[in-house]
């Protein structure tokens, strides 16, 4: 089912997610095809839980989306259940960030070049994988939400200035993504 996705100001965005319940397959199950019908119209990357208002530990990335500038992550996908960063590299990189939650805003955000990831996919199975680059991107990006951050709490000081009345125009309601959304 094709859920709203909350946008920046929602309660639900600053929360720390929960570990999901194993033991709730069927529920699971539920989640990640709404997250899966969700991202798919609203053409993006990568989305959380919380992002359509479940406050739970898990996100789904898909790279198809950006397979015509990484070509490398054509068929790219991953449901990601209560992950655990194991290790993440000292070597950065810097990519521009956006998000469906924070429609019109990019920044260019510092994150690790490579980490190793401790989860559940989707047949509920553990897995431990280590992903570089873009891919890497994507899925910190998403475990941010589940931490309760956003990417623009890591922009640069200077940029989180410029772009602060943006924010609050998305917060007041004040946007209209081409996607269904909701503020509270």
């Amino acid at each position: 089912m094709i859920r709203p996705i909350y946008l920046y100001g929602a309660p639900v965005l600053r929360q720390k997610a929960k570990e999901a319940d194993l033991s709730r397959k069927e529920e699971i199950a539920a989640l990640v095809q709404d997250l899966k019908d969700t991202l798919k119209v609203a053409d993006g990357c990568g989305l959380a839980a919380p992002q359509i208002g479940e406050s739970v530990r898990v996100v789904i990335v898909d790279g198809d989306v950006v397979a015509d500038v990484y070509d490398y992550l054509k068929g790219f996908r991953r449901t990601i259940i209560n992950p655990e960063i194991v290790w993440e590299s000292e070597e950065k990189n810097t990519y521009s960030e956006g998000c469906l939650s924070i429609p019109g805003i990019y920044c260019d955000i510092v994150r690790p070049k490579k980490m190793t990831l401790r989860y559940f996919n989707e047949e509920l199975q553990p897995v431990e994988e280590t992903f570089d680059n873009f891919a890497c991107r994507m899925i910190q990006h998403e475990i941010s939400h589940l931490e309760g951050d956003l990417f623009t709490d890591h922009a640069a000081p200077i940029r989180r200035k410029m772009i602060s009345s943006k924010l609050q125009s998305i917060e007041k309601g004040k946007v209209h993504p081409r996607y269904n959304s909701k503020l509270k």
